[in-house]
């Protein structure tokens, strides 16, 4: 008996509907619970997701060395993550969005996005949007601050 499977190199030539399941699930979602299930779903997936990255970033000293350790997970998501120095703090910069269609679907993953970070971030640390790929920007990129 023969066994094949197909190489990484070789996945990128079958199809792959991993956005066009993402997007029909939130449509139905939606018609299933409403905006506000949506909400909880979206606060559920967000929670766990601070489970992760808080443990990943929990013994980081710094807000750099929480930031280099945030875009490491960001980056292994597919995110594209990295961390640039700006006079009195940093951009945390994401340059690839592997959720871009779902995004576009549901607002609140993003806004959700935003939330989570501040939280990881500290309670003494601003984390501003300043640009959106689903705004037109070509990457989303966050200021952040220590407070």
């Amino acid at each position: 008996m023969k066994l094949w499977r197909t190489t990484p190199e070789a996945a990128g030539k079958f199809a792959d509907s991993h956005s066009a399941l993402a997007t029909d699930l939130i449509v139905q979602m939606k018609k299933a619970f409403g905006e506000s299930g949506m909400d909880r779903i979206l606060k559920l997936r967000t929670a766990e997701q601070e489970r992760t990255y808080r443990a990943a970033t929990g013994g980081a000293r710094t807000l750099k060395a929480r930031l280099d350790k945030l875009a490491k997970i960001r980056s292994a998501e597919g995110y594209m993550a990295e961390v640039r120095r700006d006079g009195e703090g940093f951009f945390f910069v994401e340059n690839h969005c592997p959720i871009c269609a779902a995004a576009r679907l549901c607002s609140g993953l993003c806004r959700e996005e935003l939330a989570l970070f501040k939280r990881v971030l500290g309670s003494d640390v601003e984390v501003e949007r300043t640009s959106h790929i689903l705004a037109g920007a070509g990457r989303c990129a966050y200021r952040v601050r220590g407070a």
